[in-house]
This record gives C-alpha cells, structure tokens and sequence, in this order.
C-alpha cells in the first residue's frame, strides 16, 4: 500500500490526499496513516494548497527528492538499449552498447553491460527491466525463448539476478510498452486495452482489467505470427519457422522484400528510400505499404473480436509511415469489425528508441500496481527498496 502511493505520486505529480484514496481505493483514514508515515521517513512531502470544492484547501503531497530510479534495457539482435527511469517516467539517460546474442557466454556479457550501469547509479535502484523479442515464462523467473535471438530457455532473469545483485524482471518487449502505458499514457484513462508494435516483427500487449494477460505461458499476444494464408507456392518462411505467417508479409523485412522485388526501390535501399519514395508521391511505394496496412487491419479486428478492449496503441518503428499504412488499414479493419466494435479508438503515438527501454524499466515501476503478482518474489523486493513494501 505505501509502495502504491510513493509510485502513484511519482507517476502523477503532486497529489491531494483525497484524489490519492479515490486512485487507490483506499479509505481516507488509511491515506492519512500511511503518508504520515512517509513523511516522517522523509520520502514524501507537504506541498503547496490547492483550491478544493467545499471547506479547507486541499495540502498536495508529493516525492521528497528523488525516491529511487529503474534500469530499463531492451535487448536486439545487435545491439542493448539501456535508460535510466526516474519515477515519473522520465529518462534521466541513455545509452546503447554492440551486443551478439549468439556469441558464447552472450548472457555473461548482457550481465557485464548491466553491472556496469548498476554501478554508476550509487545505491538509487529499484531494479533493473530487460525487454526481449520472445515469450518469457514468467517476469520473476524470466526463461526466454526468443528465435531472432537464437535463444531457447534461456536463464536471462536468473543469470542477471547473480550479476547485477538487484531484483530484475524479465518480459516480452511489447509487453513493456503496455507497462509503460499503463503507468504514464493511456492506461490511466482505460482498463482494457492492446498495444500493437509495427516494426521488424508485429507485437501486442494485451491488458485486460488494470493487468498485462501473458498467457499460460508467457506468450500472449503473439500476433506476428498468425496464419493469415495457407495456399500458394513459395509462401514466405517466418523467422518462427512456419510459414503464411502475418509478421512474413509485413513486418520490415517483408515490407522491404517487396519493395524491391517489384523494384520500386534498389536491392541495396533501405526503408528509409522506401518512405521517402512514398512521401514524393511514388504511387507504387505507397501501395506497398497499403497492402500491409490492409492485412494488419483484417488480423487485428480478429484480436479486437477476441479481446475487447476499450481502445488500441499503435506504436514501433514503423509508425514513421504511418499515414500510408492507414490507407489500406482504416477501410480493412473497420470493415472486418463487428457493428458493435467498428467504433474503437486507434491511437497512434510518436515513436523514439528509447521507448522501449523506458518500457523495460517500466516492468520495475509498475510493481506496486502489480494487482496479478505477475512480479512475484522480484516486485515484492522492488516494493521493500522503493521503502513502502
């Protein structure tokens, strides 16, 4: 309960004790009690009056200094991201080190570059987050199988726990991302919702009720690899294995593969030529990404018809060409939804690479609203160091 406070203040700012109970459910009797005894521990502090609707101004409480910080890393196939967090979702910094997942002792060296940022942050952390393109068992566990790493069970949560000497969870990259929404975007206005990642793979967080669905086993929301078609010569191979898979024709690599292949662009161009043939108003180029944005539409009204959340974040790296995804997606998925769900919203919101490190570290951050136990032993520690356990 503390713990919930001292991160619903970090997360919204400074507080009225009333607004807090109401956010929390709690009594106010209890919120009275409770932030008495984190100011007299010098984490929270009495702040400025605020008009109020009836009697009293209203006193906002608010963090005494800084009451801690998260490591968030994001692991790729070359390279790790990693950020520090302040609790209200701030990046105090950043920074990116060359990292080969298949190379010998890949594991020891992800622990070497984490050990080293640990170091730097003098007795501030609350935990470290590591994001990964693959199924996890569990966030306190944190087994991962992950085949664009060449990862299979492996022990990232336990082998990092031994390095660093911190608490450290463990998560699907997407899944970060709708953490992090959880505690600093839509999520404060919404219980049920998907985060949808457009990229080099296709991704969805799925938080239903207030909490991240995983799975039986860690690997819900595994959109990218839905059979979208089964008929036809040379269907194009998965990075899973399968073929006829979503994310095989139009995740970046697929969306590439065609450009070229219809040679729109060169066998040496990037993506990057690709969008800037669409935005001079290649109509060919623009087509390519229509065609992608009408399959995305058509698959995802399927995750709406199964889910039903109350709105849906697009986000990743592909969200750079969004307005020509759109021409395609708009019309497709609207018009595969059932009349009562052609109304939910589609946010698409601006994208940097550090979001999802940020995400990583919001694994770390969202424990004290950890309603599931999706952190178990390892978010029970983040919530002793953040002093409110």
């Amino acid at each position: 309960m503390p713990a919930g406070i001292v991160a619903l203040l970090g997360t919204r700012g400074p507080t009225s004790r009333t607004a807090i109970a109401r956010d929390l459910g709690l009594s106010p009797a209890t919120v009275t009690q409770v932030t008495k005894d984190l100011i007299a521990r010098g984490i929270v502090e009495e702040l400025e009056s605020v008009p109020s609707s009836g009697g009293r101004p209203a006193r906002l409480l608010g963090l005494a200094g800084r009451a801690g910080v998260a490591l968030g890393a994001k692991v790729t196939a070359d390279h790790v991201a990693v950020v520090t967090v302040e609790l209200d979702g701030s990046v105090r910094s950043s920074s990116s080190h060359d990292f080969d997942p298949g190379a010998t002792g890949a594991l020891d060296r992800l622990g070497q570059i984490l050990t080293t940022e640990v170091a730097a942050l003098d007795g501030e952390l609350l935990g470290v987050g590591v994001g990964v393109p693959g199924s996890v068992d569990a966030q306190a566990s944190g087994i991962v199988d992950a085949p664009t790493l060449g990862w299979r069970a492996a022990q990232v949560g336990p082998i990092l726990r031994q390095a660093v000497g911190t608490p450290v969870l463990v998560d699907n990259d997407v899944n970060t991302l709708a953490a992090a929404e959880r505690l600093y975007g839509i999520g404060r206005e919404h219980s049920s919702y998907l985060v949808v990642t457009i990229g080099r793979g296709i991704g969805c967080g799925m938080v239903v009720d207030g909490t991240i669905y995983r799975g039986a086993n860690g690997g819900a929301g595994e959109i990218g690899h839905l059979p979208v078609w089964d008929t036809g010569a040379e269907l194009p191979r998965c990075t899973c294995g399968s073929t006829g898979c979503l994310e095989a024709y139009i995740g970046a690599d697929a969306v590439l593969r065609t450009a070229r292949d219809r040679r729109i662009i060169g066998r040496r161009d990037t993506l990057a030529e690709l969008l800037q043939a669409a935005t001079t108003g290649d109509e060919q180029a623009r087509a390519v990404y229509a065609e992608a944005g009408e399959l995305l539409g058509r698959a995802l009204a399927g995750v709406i018809h199964t889910v039903d959340p109350e709105v849906v974040v697009l986000l990743g790296e592909g969200v750079d060409a969004w307005e020509f995804w759109q021409t395609g997606f708009e019309p497709s998925f609207r018009r595969s939804l059932l009349p009562a769900r052609k109304g939910v919203p589609v946010a698409v919101e601006p994208w940097t690479e550090d979001q999802w490190a940020r995400g990583a570290a919001s694994l770390v951050l969202a424990s004290p609203f950890d309603s599931a136990g999706n952190g178990g032993e390892q978010g029970r520690l983040v919530r002793a160091r953040l002093g409110a356990s």
